[in-house]
């Protein structure tokens, strides 16, 4: 039963998420139920599991986004007109980034699986991946549906 409730949830959430809004305009909070409701219901997070897991998993995201804000400016850099000894930089500097998300990843899958079990926590990249997968499919939907009217 919950897990119908759930999935309910996140349909009429993702849903009306996308439906008669610009392209670029979203409700941040529903996307994140939507996104509570899907990891929660694939990963089979317990209620006592979900109360250690979600702010772990916050945390992490939040820090996550920091290191990709940083790799966007690099990558923005590069694209300009630079100098050999410029790109070197931004490469080595690339290469420091992706070594902390590394690190990152590393100390937050420790964390979690402290809080859930190791299978649990293998599954979550391909939860994070399929829900975002799922939202680009329904925005696609929606806009077929939109111009065939």
């Amino acid at each position: 039963m919950r897990k119908i409730l759930i999935i309910v949830l996140l349909l009429t959430s993702s849903s009306t998420l996308w439906a008669q809004r610009p392209q670029r305009e979203y409700d941040k909070d529903k996307l994140e139920a939507a996104r509570v409701a899907f990891v929660t219901n694939r990963i089979n997070l317990t209620p006592t599991q979900a109360e250690k897991f979600w702010p772990l998993y916050n945390q992490h995201m939040e820090e996550r986004s920091g290191y990709m804000r940083e790799m966007m400016s690099i990558n923005r850099q590069a694209g300009e007109s630079i100098s050999d000894s410029q790109a070197e930089k931004l490469i080595e500097q690339r290469f420091q980034i992706q070594e902390k998300i590394m690190q990152s990843e590393k100390a937050f899958t420790k964390k979690i699986t402290e809080v859930i079990s190791p299978v649990q926590a293998l599954q979550l990249s391909n939860v994070n991946r399929d829900f975002t997968r799922q939202l680009y499919r329904m925005q696609r939907d929606d806009r077929r549906s939109r111009h065939s009217n």
